[in-house]
């Protein structure tokens, strides 16, 4: 389940995302409005999207925020992850922070592995296949 701060960050990227090319800079107040994302968490997000090369942030009375890439070239997975971390719902079969579990007998026999490592793909195959631009795209059609 995605918690509160993925959708925050996933609403406030479809936005920016809706802006049209080399507009300016939009700024966080306008983002938390339009977004629904209250202003302190979404602060917090912002930082963390920029740290991570998806946002360039401008200071100054004309600042904001602005897509560091174009919305196509940016996927719901990449976002999810750094916010959340990894897609895998249970750490031994994620492939970015593997864990075994302590109270697995066998990680090749265990059915429990091998259904989430089906889901991890599927989710990953999905929201890594997801752009922005898809996702507001089809928000368009379904309106």
């Amino acid at each position: 389940m995605l918690t509160q701060r993925s959708r925050y960050a996933l609403r406030s990227m479809l936005f920016l995302a809706t802006a049209p090319a080399g507009s300016p800079p939009i700024p966080m107040t306008r983002i938390a409005a339009e977004a629904n994302v209250p202003r302190k968490f979404l602060e917090l997000i912002l930082a963390d999207l920029r740290d991570a090369g998806l946002l360039h942030s401008h200071r100054g009375k004309m600042g904001g925020y602005c897509l560091s890439r174009p919305a196509h070239l940016i996927s719901l997975g990449e976002i999810i992850r750094i916010i959340e971390g990894p897609l895998a719902l249970v750490p031994c079969v994620s492939r970015t922070a593997y864990r075994p579990c302590k109270d697995c007998k066998s990680e090749a026999d265990c059915a429990i592995r091998h259904a989430m490592m089906r889901v991890r793909d599927e989710t990953a195959r999905i929201l890594d296949g997801t752009s922005l631009a898809d996702a507001t795209a089809e928000d368009l059609v379904a309106a």
